[in-house]
């Protein structure tokens, strides 16, 4: 409860004769007595609103005779009302405000910088996405994380096959494979692994989704040169949590999900299973599928083991699905036409033991092994691989009064074996990297703490990276605060992109070792964030600028019947700023986000603008909320002209949707209409050339899908 106390000092006057009155309110903080500066003190029935000064004093003038309620309002604390009848003999209040704990804003605690952090405190710039915003956008697309990401300021998710629906993740305007996803820390979506990964993970049992943009091979080695996301898995908590989830849409898909949670004497448990299915969908009529036909099983029981000192956590992940996209006659008729069937099979396990060795310092081992087995087949053509990959990881923590510790050791393995025997030229590679890093945290003072790392990685066919990291925040008080960071990164060349993706792999042939070099990075950004209520409304912002220029990337060249990755001659910069503002009153919150990404590339001296990058990006939120009860939310999205790789012009285009949700106690009602404007590339541009059975595919830049709604139920028992 928010604790409000008021003295008044009482002046040697008598009771003034004039029709208008003065007052003076100083807002101080309860413990230490300091001024709230930014305080928020109004009186509604004047409609008269001041901000206090430096000094926490706000004073009002030529107020009339009255019975009157101010209402002061504070960033952290709740909403204080006072009576004040005027005339009176003093005219100077003093308003002491105080909060405890309990009542303070849900405490978000962060794990993607290995130490684990309220949100508030973290020196490196962690978005997340958690609790209701979380739950919201599961909504709209309960079977996969796609659209989670995408309605992201900063952050555009690329559909890299006209048919199977396949996507990556664009982060800052640079390619899907500059991108690390994680889940709880460990790197299992790397390399060929990372196709399909966004279309495979269902959101139920995430807790939350941490994203950090900018270089941070620091923190987990190599492929975060624009970012990484970190899928952060539910945990046992005292409560129990069984829950279920059935979602239905117009395009014939159906998502059933369950998730169950308990947590035991020293044991506690977790299980997450769910189907999903689609029919083959095409709205634009022209006979190819927008949504292929697909069914996917997924299975991750997690188990957990709580000592006096020791904590254990052991997890399996399996996903099986069959996917298959292209012509409508062929899908349902088995006629002639152009087909892209997918079938893969992913096994994940993840260990993690931490150790406290003493109230000061733990000891923290993780080990995680990734099989993943994928085929794609097109007319006359099949690409098949297994990819087996391993990480492990022992760190030793130290937390002190000002500084925190993390020195630590891991060993990477990458093995990709082609499974098509008569291929040639087969993509085979084994990759080992050993790597070392140290990190610490240096809380200087009470408004300033610093974050540096450094790591060395070493990979025998490509030799060692060196990476270094800084980052810092200042909070100048309880509205203002300022971040800085910057860092390298590199990623170890590799067929697995987005270019490739969309040839299927046909005709590309295997890096050249000899010859190639890692990628590399450099980058920073700074960010602002403020955060105040003018009168009735909450509001916050904040400003981000950043800068990162990758050197040497690959590139693909034509030689002939055949296509090879080999490095530019050049740079890929990427500058730009995102914008982020909540507004809210009483109900109501809104949120607009604005993104300017200008990505270029610079080969051989000659400057071009990056393709499938919208310089400009606008997301609006806005939502109404009766907690317990019903929510209904309004969001509209703007794309900016995009440069397409065959020199083409895309064009400009909004999204607009819809969703409500009707809460009872234990169960809720949803529906979501997404793209009700119906917003397609098919209805304003192509989507390929040639003939329909043997199709040239372009650039998918817009929705191909169109307006669908969804809709379902969930369950909390």
């Amino acid at each position: 409860m928010t604790i409000l106390l008021l003295s008044i000092k009482v002046q040697s006057q008598e009771v003034p004769t004039t029709s208008n009155h003065t007052i003076k309110i100083v807002v101080r903080e309860a413990e230490e007595k300091k001024p709230l500066a930014g305080a928020t003190v109004m009186i509604p029935s004047l409609k008269k609103t001041l901000v206090a000064d430096s000094n926490g004093a706000a004073l009002f003038t030529q107020i009339p005779a009255g019975k009157y309620t101010f209402k002061i309002s504070f960033v952290g604390y709740e909403n204080q009302e006072i009576v004040i009848n005027l005339p009176q003999k003093n005219d100077y209040f003093e308003i002491l405000l105080s909060h405890e704990e309990e009542h303070e804003e849900e405490e978000v605690i962060v794990t993607s910088t290995r130490m684990s952090r309220s949100i508030a405190d973290i020196a490196t710039r962690v978005e997340t996405i958690s609790g209701e915003e979380l739950t919201e956008k599961g909504n709209m697309k309960p079977g996969d994380i796609r659209m989670l990401l995408n309605e992201s300021t900063g952050i555009q998710t690329q559909q890299t096959s006209a048919t199977s629906y396949n996507s990556s993740i664009r982060i800052q305007g640079l390619d899907g494979r500059y991108t690390q996803i994680l889940r709880d820390g460990f790197p299992l979506y790397a390399g060929f692994s990372g196709g399909l990964s966004l279309m495979q993970v269902a959101p139920l049992d995430l807790k939350q989704i941490e994203v950090i943009k900018g270089s941070s091979s620091t923190l987990y080695g190599g492929g975060a040169i624009a970012g990484l996301v970190n899928l952060v898995s539910k945990t046992p908590t005292k409560e129990k949590e069984l829950s279920f989830l059935a979602n239905a849409t117009t395009a014939g898909g159906l998502d059933l999900s369950g998730f169950y949670s308990e947590q035991f004497s020293k044991v506690g448990i977790t299980f997450f299973g769910s189907r999903n299915t689609s029919n083959a969908y095409d709205p634009a009529g022209i006979g190819l599928t927008a949504i292929p036909k697909f069914e996917r099983y997924t299975i991750h029981p997690r188990l957990f083991f709580s000592g006096n000192k020791t904590k254990a956590n052991f997890g399996l992940n399996y996903i099986t699905e069959k996917r298959l996209g292209g012509s409508m006659d062929y899908i349902k008729n088995g006629s002639l036409g152009y087909f892209e069937n997918n079938q893969t099979n992913r096994l994940t396990s993840q260990f993690q033991l931490t150790h406290q060795i003493n109230e000061q310092s733990n000891f923290v081992f993780k080990n995680s092994y990734s099989r993943f087995n994928r085929s794609i087949q097109i007319p006359a053509y099949e690409f098949k691989g297994l990819q087996q990959t391993s990480f492990s990881e022992a760190t030793y923590q130290y937390k002190a009064t000002k500084h925190d510790w993390i020195i630590g050791t891991n060993f990477i393995t990458d093995h990709f074996k082609e499974l098509n025997t008569t291929v040639a030229n087969s993509r085979d590679y084994q990759f080992n990297t050993w790597g070392i890093f140290i990190q610490n945290t240096w809380k200087a003072s009470e408004i300033l703490s610093i974050e540096t790392g450094l790591r060395g990685d070493y990979v025998k066919q490509f030799g060692f990276e060196l990476l270094p990291r800084i980052a810092a925040i200042l909070k100048a008080n309880a509205q203002l605060t300022l971040r800085l960071g910057g860092g390298m990164g590199y990623k170890t060349p590799t067929v697995f992109n987005e270019e490739a993706e969309k040839l299927h792999f046909r005709n590309i042939r295997p890096i050249d070792q000899l010859i190639s070099i890692n990628e590399r990075s450099v980058g920073g950004n700074f960010d602002i964030n403020f955060r105040t209520r003018l009168g009735e409304i909450g509001f916050a912002v904040n400003q981000l600028f950043f800068y990162t220029r990758l050197n040497s990337p690959l590139v693909l060249v034509n030689s002939g019947t055949s296509s090879s990755f080999v490095n530019a001659n050049g740079f890929i910069s990427t500058k730009g700023m995102e914008t982020n503002l909540r507004l809210s009153y009483e109900d109501f919150k809104l949120f607009i986000g604005y993104t300017y990404a200008d990505v270029n590339t610079q080969f051989n001296n000659v400057k071009n603008w990056f393709p499938l990058t919208s310089r400009h990006r606008v997301n609006n939120v806005l939502m109404y909320e009766k907690e317990g009860k019903f929510k209904i939310g309004a969001e509209a999205y703007y794309f900016s002209p995009q440069q397409l790789s065959d020199g083409a012009m895309g064009k400009s285009y909004w999204i607009f949707g819809l969703m409500a949700e009707k809460i009872w106690n234990n169960f809720s009602l949803f529906i979501n209409f997404e793209n009700f404007t119906d917003t397609r590339q098919t209805k304003f541009d192509t989507i390929y050339s040639g003939s329909i059975n043997n199709p040239m595919f372009r650039d998918i830049y817009a929705p191909v899908d169109g307006f669908v709604i969804n809709g379902g139920l969930k369950l909390r028992l």
